[in-house]
């Protein structure tokens, strides 16, 4: 839905109405808790550059789709496990082995085999899935801060506010007067992330990190089904080799991760999704 917004609206135009969306969800829901501490957080700072954090990630994703085939795209963006292993060692003073940083230096090569620079099949617009995967990633290792802290209402409500405030401020210089199919659209992108994002905050209740890590490349899946029967999208055999070398590299990690959990016998830490 995003891809085909932005044919006809900009970016902040649609990350405008996905987090509006987002935030006519969580108040309800806020209010349903009952409580008055429900936007209280111990961490305020921190939840805020979260928002952020999701905010880029979210708004370069959207640009990249603007330019990339959804498969490519969303490819490149699984580079974000290289991010989190280096923010994680530098911010989290985790140790990091020899193996995970070779499957994370593989998962690296992967990307450039699907963004292939120095090419005639380089797109300069690869660069925003890459800076998707950071802010991704940067979100990621400050909800290992959080974690425990907030609860997860806290957060979610942290997150839809934060973009809709940064994001209000922003629109109005790039308002196009949407249609009534426009806005359909848009109100159906905030939904299939809200309920995305609450169902995989659920699905980390019942499993570890490490174990549910893999199955996000389902999406690698669905995305190319979609950018072939929606957009006549076919990737070229490059970018599903490239893909493979992501997907293993993601996997590998995650199983080195658990491996680590077992060994110190520390529950793994919750991972969001945009």
């Amino acid at each position: 839905m995003a891809k085909y917004l932005t044919k006809s609206l900009p970016a902040a135009e649609i990350a405008w109405i996905r987090f509006l969306v987002f935030l006519l969800i969580m108040g309800p829901m806020v209010l349903a808790a009952g409580k008055p501490n429900a936007m209280r957080s111990t961490r305020p700072l921190v939840q805020v550059f979260r928002g952020l954090a999701l905010l880029s990630s979210s708004i370069f994703f959207i640009v990249g789709l603007g330019h990339l085939p959804i498969a490519e795209a969303a490819a490149t963006a699984f580079i974000a496990p290289v991010f989190v292993t280096g923010l994680s060692m530098v911010f989290l003073g985790e140790k990091v082995g020899m193996r995970r940083w070779a499957a994370t230096m593989m998962g690296l090569f992967g990307v450039l085999v699907v963004v292939r620079p120095g090419t005639a099949a380089f797109d300069p617009a690869a660069i925003f899935p890459i800076l998707s995967a950071l802010g991704w990633a940067v979100a990621l290792v400050l909800t290992r801060k959080i974690s425990g802290a907030d609860r997860e209402i806290t957060t979610m409500a942290f997150t839809a506010l934060v973009g809709f405030l940064v994001m209000s401020v922003v629109v109005p210089f790039y308002w196009i007067m949407p249609n009534t199919t426009q806005i359909m659209l848009g109100v159906g992108i905030g939904v299939a992330a809200t309920v995305g994002h609450w169902i995989v905050v659920l699905a980390f209740r019942y499993a570890d990190a490490s174990v549910l890590a893999p199955f996000s490349y389902i999406q690698l899946v669905w995305v190319t089904l979609i950018g072939f029967f929606i957009f006549g999208e076919v990737p070229d055999a490059v970018t599903f080799t490239g893909a493979a070398i992501i997907i293993a590299s993601g996997v590998y990690t995650a199983h080195r991760e658990r491996v680590r959990r077992a060994q110190i016998s520390v529950p793994a830490e919750p991972y969001p999704s945009v």
